[in-house]
């Protein structure tokens, strides 16, 4: 009897502690974590170079880029704007989108590794470097592929082998995009190809951040991007290929040296650019234009000769 009195004090006992808990505004059923380290964990950003809201000199040329949607011309070095037209407007981008497909595929695989094409790859249509099923390349060749024609072809065979379906490789896109603080960026496929029901998007901003993020780091996407022209022998695994770079300015302008051209029926023709004369390194990006090359090689004679460098081109 004794030990039965013993059991119902301490049940009793226990259950006034668990009421006195549940009732306490202290008390959280949760995990304790969020209370010590706070509600929300802040997202350590891999970037610290941001397109400033300042602008280079108080003039701006309203007679630049008339028939873009968007345009931006930025100091590469200290990040000064030379020219802003909708810089932080949310627009389709068409094919420039490749340049985050290169950087998260370069974060993640070698160049000498080797891809095989499946037959989603090499049938996804449009632009391509002709890719057949069952083929292997490296993942070099296929930069190439990407960079050079903006092989779609090329741009779902990285994905797929870098990840194991575009899906999952679009998802690494958007985490990147948030590493890089790319905030008014969204990605849906590896290609930049409009699709129906959906949109993905980004800025002038964005993809000068991203552009220089990439074209900092790594050493292999200046030498692709600046490719004009490379023929890819034939091996055992794959036929030969003669691939053309469709970039806009690329041997007709002193200096540029890349980076990406795009177009989609919803996007316009889009050009991102970079270039470098007497020690000045711009980036310009264009949406939606007309006349990319037109408005492109304006915005560089802008921006150059608001440091005192008058660009000859006679080829333009």
């Amino acid at each position: 009897m004794r030990k039965v009195l013993l059991l119902l004090f301490l049940l009793l006992f226990v259950g006034s502690g668990v009421v006195y808990l549940l009732g306490s505004s202290n008390f959280d059923l949760k995990s304790p974590i969020p209370r010590i380290f706070g509600k929300k964990t802040e997202l350590k950003l891999i970037n610290d170079w941001f397109v400033k809201n300042e602008r280079f000199g108080s003039n701006l040329n309203t007679s630049l880029a008339q028939s873009a949607k968007s345009a931006l011309l930025v100091n590469f070095d200290n990040a000064e704007v030379i020219f802003e037209k909708e810089g932080g407007e949310r627009l389709p981008a068409g094919s420039t989108i490749k340049i985050m497909t290169a950087l998260v595929a370069l974060d993640l695989k070698k160049l000498d590794e080797v891809f095989t094409i499946s037959k989603n790859a090499a049938t996804v249509g449009e632009d391509t470097m002709g890719l057949s099923f069952g083929e292997k390349l490296t993942f070099e060749d296929l930069l190439y592929g990407l960079m050079l024609p903006s092989g779609n072809d090329a741009a779902v065979a990285i994905a797929e082998n870098v990840a194991g379906s575009e899906d999952a490789f679009v998802a690494h896109m958007n985490e990147k995009a948030k590493l890089l603080g790319l905030a008014d960026t969204k990605f849906i496929n590896a290609t930049g190809l409009d699709v129906d029901g959906d949109s993905q998007y980004t800025t002038a901003r964005d993809l000068a951040v991203l552009s220089h993020y990439i074209w900092q780091k790594y050493t292999a996407f200046r030498r692709i991007s600046a490719t004009d022209h490379i023929y890819l022998e034939a091996t055992d695994t794959h036929k030969a290929y003669d691939l053309y770079n469709q970039t806009n300015l690329l041997t007709s302008y002193p200096g540029v040296r890349g980076i990406k051209p795009g177009f989609t029926w919803e996007a316009g023709y889009c050009l991102v650019t970079y270039a470098e004369n007497n020690g000045k390194k711009l980036i310009g990006v264009i949406l939606g234009s007309q006349n990319r090359r037109a408005e492109m090689k304006e915005l560089l004679d802008f921006g150059f000769e608001k440091y005192g460098i008058t660009i000859d081109h006679p080829l333009l």
